[in-house]
């Protein structure tokens, strides 16, 4: 098996910045701030993906995931609109089927909370999805460890411990064995100022995927930030 899936909030206008993160060579990409595929259409010198998905309210600002491959999309039937920009993605024709859950967590319509909160309704939402063989969840989860709220149940720590009792892990932390809160390398600069990193950005697998794990790796400041304030996150599964 030879997969590679890349993770990138690309601050908006993905048509101008998909050279680079092309140049990588993903098989699939989850972009978050994506927009509409119709405004990519006909732009000169975007490599058009053999399969693409995209939801969102606002054409300039969504979530897309796009195949440069084999693989092909459906957007699962137990969508829920209410958790709007997280999307469980069956992906097929590729070497493995795949249950991908692509992530923005971001959605200030939802007063019980708009950020990692989306991703705690969705794991228990989608909780029978979560027990297929291959699973992965991929995105901007504009969450970290060190603004757990002790009073609040939907917080990053109790996200990553449900996902841990299902088998599912961070490809990242497994890799550079790194703790949660406590992470090396940085996915986002806050205004894109080096002196304000922040993790924000994950891959989680199942265990048939870590297990495969060939590398994880997340891009530089110096690269990135003239494109995002968002490093992509990149994992490799042989």
């Amino acid at each position: 098996m030879h997969m590679k899936i890349i993770a990138w909030n690309c601050n908006m206008a993905f048509r101008k910045k998909a050279k680079a993160v092309l140049s990588y060579k993903p098989d699939l990409l989850v972009i978050s701030e994506c927009e509409h595929p119709d405004k990519m259409v006909s732009y000169d010198g975007f490599k058009q993906p053999a399969d693409r998905l995209w939801i969102g309210d606002n054409p300039n600002k969504g979530l897309g995931i796009f195949s440069y491959g084999d693989y092909r999309f459906r957007l699962h039937e137990s969508y829920d609109s209410k958790i709007k920009l997280i999307a469980p993605v069956v992906v097929s024709g590729g070497e493995i089927d795949l249950m991908l859950f692509a992530i923005w967590a971001n959605n200030p319509l939802d007063k019980d909370g708009c950020y990692v909160e989306q991703i705690w309704k969705a794991i228990h939402y989608y909780a029978p999805l979560l027990k297929k063989k291959h699973v992965i969840l991929a995105g901007d989860f504009n969450s970290n460890t060190i603004w757990d709220r002790k009073t609040r149940v939907s917080n990053h720590s109790n996200v990553v411990a449900q996902l841990q009792k299902r088998g599912i892990e961070s490809t990242y932390h497994l890799f550079h064995q790194q703790q949660q809160g406590k992470e090396k390398h940085p996915t986002q600069y806050m205004y894109r100022h080096k002196d304000k990193p922040y993790h924000l950005d994950y891959c989680f697998a199942s265990g048939e995927l870590t297990g495969r794990l060939e590398s994880v790796k997340i891009g530089s400041h110096k690269k990135w930030a003239p494109l995002s304030d968002h490093m992509p996150v990149m994992a490799h599964f042989r």
